[in-house]
């Protein structure tokens, strides 16, 4: 049997990610007290199920520390059974916005205390378990979708799930920039197929335009030059803690250009087994 252990900052998606296990079919219990999963793992030993996989979430509310989330570990080895430990994070700013257009109360906030206390002390208190966690995902910038991509990347590929999620994103710039993106490169240096009649209609998927963008002498070194800043990046970017990274890839309209660069670099680093390489076209169909 295998648990997931679901924890994190209160309002950085705990709930979503439950959902999406539940959909994956793990048996989902939320907010269980830390004293009560000895004798919830001794039932799960006697009564009979199909579940193999259960998740629990775990909170601030239910007393959680470091101390006894090792004793629930220790426990859950003592029967046999494999765990992990998933941690939803999220910026302060983003954190305040969620509370605040849910009108909830933060639950370390003192009555008709600040979201930023309660924010801060919980932070505080979740740092080591977020130091010993298998997995950590920051929710500041995901919509459901991609949160829901990363958690089955985890529970579907198991060992092989590398804990950083690389994004390459083909975007144009007429449309503006993603917010999201820790890394972006201008390619409207570069020839555009736009003003060749034949490839206006056509994008940086279709044979044509690739071969024009790519085999173009600038455009290779422009890639060889973005290939080695990036696999320079990645190892260094993962040593200091960070495990979501977003590079943004523009040109004019997102259509042509873009596309292409952004297909060959996820091509050559989706090779490197160390790191989830995902590919998006934002303005593709614009």
């Amino acid at each position: 049997m295998r648990i997931e252990i679901v924890t994190g900052m209160s309002g950085a998606g705990k709930s979503s990610a439950l959902k999406i296990l539940e959909d994956l079919e793990y048996f989902c219990v939320d907010n269980l007290p830390l004293e009560l999963i000895p004798k919830f793992i001794e039932i799960l030993n006697f009564v009979e199920t199909s579940k193999s996989k259960v998740a629990i979430g775990l909170d601030i509310r239910g007393g959680i520390n470091l101390k006894k989330l090792n004793g629930v570990l220790e426990e859950i080895k003592k029967n046999g059974f494999q765990s992990s430990i998933l941690f939803l994070e999220a910026s302060d700013e983003v954190l305040i916005r969620r509370y605040k257009e849910t009108r909830r109360v933060h639950p370390l906030a003192k009555r008709n205390g600040r979201i930023e206390d309660g924010i801060f002390k919980e932070r505080e208190q979740l740092t080591a378990i977020k130091e010993i966690s298998n997995y950590v995902i920051d929710t500041s910038s995901m919509q459901f979708k991609e949160l829901n991509r990363s958690i089955q990347a985890i529970v579907v590929e198991g060992d092989h799930v590398s804990n950083m999620f690389v994004t390459i994103l083909s975007f144009g710039y007429k449309y503006g920039t993603p917010r999201d993106a820790d890394i972006i490169m201008d390619a409207r240096f570069l020839p555009n197929p736009y003003y060749i009649e034949e490839l206006r209609e056509q994008t940086g998927q279709d044979v044509e335009v690739k071969k024009y963008v790519l085999e173009n002498p600038v455009s290779k070194d422009f890639l060889a030059r973005i290939k080695e800043l990036l696999f320079f990046l990645l190892p260094n970017y993962r040593s200091e803690g960070k495990h979501q990274l977003v590079v943004g890839i523009g040109c004019t309209g997102g259509k042509h250009r873009s596309v292409a660069l952004t297909e060959e670099i996820y091509a050559s680093l989706r090779q490197d087994k160390q790191y989830d390489i995902y590919i998006e076209h934002r303005d593709i169909e614009k």
